[in-house]
């Protein structure tokens, strides 16, 4: 009587399972057996080294050889009354779990192999030896190390093609489906330890790297992302090559060494993932740059490419995700271009001293941003307020106070973040002073303006006289106010421009001019763009017959 088709692929398990069971005889009871006995009586080899290399091939051995073959031997032997295996492999399955250590050691025992190999002369001719045995069938320890790598998978197949031809009342069906699913799991477990084993090798290698400091050091740590990075400096208009690593919860600004000693990077800032926020700069002179903005720092940054960039704020999004382990989209806010428009009123409050704050750039500023006097190379040098960004001069940043995202000693402070997070009263001669005309802060008015944007202002000869930051404001209307920076806190003048008119210049001129004219008063402008210019001439021209635009004008980006 010919053998049904499940029959055969349970007897073709029993078949290949005694032939495991010899592969695995040979590598503890010839292979293991007798190198730790080489290890032990001699020199030649340490024997965690030999222990390493076989990891728990011995307890695999023992469960195959005593548990699992003789249960199928037994089953096949009284198969016509019993036609069943999936409630053996049932009971075996959770066993098979102890597969995930050896799997997550194979990498590092064939490294072993190889290299005690070259250092040790017995242990490469013990090798040799056993390898040239009619039980090794000419193969190699490695070849034979890779099959218990192998076999649940093979289990799987064999497992599946059984279910597939077994009839739909069999009554092995149930069992073998269960069976399945936890040969399945089984596998998964193995492969994750394979997983765990090559993140925690590559966060191994990335430690050397840093120098092996103990406050970085950390297995339950995972890479998500390395690269270099330009980080732009406002202050001297300039970049410098710097290197991030990106963690789940930690990122590190490092520096490049010259002299690779011990360590490839420094580590010069750590910043918590918790609480990091992250938004594009859209800037004509560093295209592709970022903002990073964390408790102990905020750096500005520029990648190679758009494509680079976006790749950075995706991987930034994902440590957040997984540090709050929750949905929150970053906020990118898109604003401006070389007259980017930043609103620090936030700084003021419940994050002031807490978070590295964003600086104003020096470029965008000409005057102090708290006692709006001019600044000057010598007498009156700019400052960066530590806790909210701000430019300031000597006299309105000379105090100092502890800063939480910066442990490191009292930091520099202007007069009024000095008052607000000390809580100390200094005497203010502008205290209670009425604001003049012209001090209407840029950056605030300019957020809600009709129109802004940089124009060029031309002497009578029609050469460049003066750049500036021009607005109409949303709450005056009437008026346009010239600053020297779109950060400034003071006007450098402003124009009424009720009852001006407005001149387009001569087609024959390529530039982009008009004028603003008022009896023998005579304003010459110079804009980037043709649209921007006749966006100009539509606003100013509203605003001289005493009329308001419904719909704001934006502010060129």
């Amino acid at each position: 009587m010919q053998d049904s088709e499940e029959k055969k692929i349970a007897l073709e398990l029993l078949e290949t399972e005694k032939a495991y069971v010899s592969r695995l005889h040979l590598l503890d009871q010839i292979f293991f057996a007798e190198l730790i006995n080489e290890a032990r009586s001699g020199k030649t080899i340490p024997e965690d080294v030999v222990k390493m290399i076989f990891s728990n091939i011995s307890s695999i051995y023992q469960f195959h050889s005593q548990f699992f073959l003789p249960e199928l031997q037994k089953r096949m032997e009284n198969w016509d009354s019993n036609s069943r295996i999936g409630d053996i492999i049932q009971k075996v399955a959770p066993f098979l779990k102890m597969y995930s250590e050896y799997v997550k050691n194979f990498d590092k025992a064939v490294e072993l192999i190889t290299t005690w190999s070259e250092k040790s002369l017995p242990f490469q001719e013990l090798i040799s030896n056993i390898q040239r045995r009619e039980i090794s069938a000419n193969l190699t320890l490695q070849h034979h190390m890779l099959e218990p790598v192998q076999r649940i998978p093979r289990y799987e197949l064999l497992l599946k093609d059984y279910i597939r031809k077994l009839s739909p009342a069999s009554l092995d069906r149930e069992d073998a489906q269960k069976a399945l699913e936890m040969i399945f799991t089984a596998a998964k477990h193995s492969n994750a330890a394979i997983a765990e084993m090559e993140r925690l090798q590559n966060l191994w290698e990335v430690y050397h790297r840093l120098g092996l400091e103990d406050d970085i050091v950390d297995p339950s740590n995972e890479l998500i992302k390395e690269g270099p990075i330009q980080k732009i400096s406002f202050r001297h208009n300039s970049t410098s090559e710097k290197y991030l690593f990106l963690f789940n919860n930690l990122l590190l600004y490092c520096v490049p060494k010259v002299i690779h000693v011990g360590a490839e990077f420094q580590v010069r800032s750590r910043i918590d993932v918790e609480g990091i926020k992250v938004r594009e700069l859209n800037d004509v002179e560093f295209p592709h740059a970022f903002l990073v903005s964390g408790k102990q720092r905020t750096l500005e940054l520029q990648a190679r490419s758009q494509e680079e960039m976006s790749d950075w704020i995706k991987a930034f999004q994902s440590a957040i995700d997984m540090k709050e382990k929750r949905n929150e989209s970053f906020k990118l806010a898109i604003q401006g271009s070389e007259g980017e428009i930043h609103d620090f009123s936030h700084c003021q409050s419940e994050e002031l001293g807490k978070r590295a704050p964003q600086w104003v750039r020096d470029k965008l500023v000409t005057m102090c941003m708290r006692c709006k006097e001019p600044f000057n190379a010598i007498t009156r040098r700019r400052h960066h307020c530590r806790a909210c960004g701000y430019v300031v001069c000597a006299r309105c940043s000379e105090y100092k106070t502890e800063l939480q995202y910066d442990r490191n000693g009292p930091k520099r402070v202007c007069v009024k973040c000095y008052i607000f997070l000390t809580g100390h009263l200094l005497p203010d001669k502008c205290h209670g002073k009425n604001k003049g005309i012209l001090e209407k802060e840029s950056a605030e008015i300019s957020g809600q303006s009709l129109m802004c944007s940089f124009l060029q202002l031309l002497d009578k000869n029609g050469k460049a006289s003066m750049r500036g930051w021009f607005v109409i404001p949303r709450d005056d209307p009437l008026v346009l106010y010239i600053y020297a920076a779109p950060q400034d806190v003071k006007a450098h003048t402003s124009i009424p421009l009720l009852g001006y008119q407005v001149r387009d210049m001569p087609q024959n001129d390529t530039r982009h001019v008009f004028q603003l004219i008022q009896s023998k008063q005579i304003y010459t402008l110079l804009a980037e763009t043709e649209e921007l210019k006749q966006r100009w001439m539509k606003a100013i021209a509203q605003a001289a017959h005493g009329e308001e635009e419904e719909d704001s004008f934006d502010e060129l980006e």
